[in-house]
């Protein structure tokens, strides 16, 4: 089993990079921010899961060991596969996924790209009691979640996925000002400078 990847990057695709470690060059699927981050010839570690198939060997890796085990608990719900679970995962944050599953909310899944209505709920249905959302514990995190949350709409409207707007949004938070977490338009125009003119779009 290959749990973990840690090389250089020597490709770099819209759902997969190949990295190159001890010489030899692993094709892996990733979600669409480890993607955004991927660089040519810089070092990138991915915690991973192979899927054994009879005519296949598939690795799909993740940022962190959160996604990787909410990739797994998809892959536990009735009619999800490798490739819809990745794509939840590249839509949707994990606190995403969590959200609308405690919300019994199938909508977020019913806007991605193989997931029908059926499945959506499904999905709603089979991970209620697994996940479970952070929740914000002052008023001031909560108006600066409520911010972030409108700055990430903004982006989705420009292009961006959810997921990759969702954490380029928080993570400027986490290094802005208290005053441009409390702006929409501050703090959106913070991220739009970070992220930069060549970030790549879903």
């Amino acid at each position: 089993m290959i749990s973990s990847l840690r090389g250089t990057v020597l490709h770099t695709a819209v759902d997969r990079v190949v990295i190159e470690t001890g010489g030899v060059g692993f094709s892996v699927f990733v979600p669409a921010d480890v993607a955004h981050i991927a660089v040519v010839g810089e070092q990138l570690q991915l915690h991973t899961s192979l899927i054994v198939r009879e005519d296949a060997l598939t690795l799909y890796g993740f940022g962190d060991r959160d996604e990787l085990e909410i990739f797994g608990q998809l892959l536990s719900v009735t009619g999800v596969g490798p490739k819809s679970a990745l794509g939840v995962l590249s839509h949707l944050t994990v606190d995403q996924i969590a959200e609308a599953v405690t919300a019994e909310d199938d909508a977020p899944f019913r806007r991605v790209s193989g997931i029908g209505p059926k499945t959506a709920k499904l999905i709603v249905v089979q991970l209620a009691g697994k996940v479970q959302p952070r929740v914000a514990s002052t008023p001031t995190a909560v108006a600066a979640t409520a911010v972030v949350d409108q700055v990430t709409a903004a982006l989705v409207g420009l292009g961006w996925t959810e997921k990759v707007a969702a954490e380029a949004a928080a993570a400027t938070a986490d290094t802005a000002t208290d005053a441009e977490r409390e702006s929409v338009p501050a703090l959106l125009r913070r991220t739009l400078a970070a992220m930069g003119p060549g970030a790549k779009r879903g």
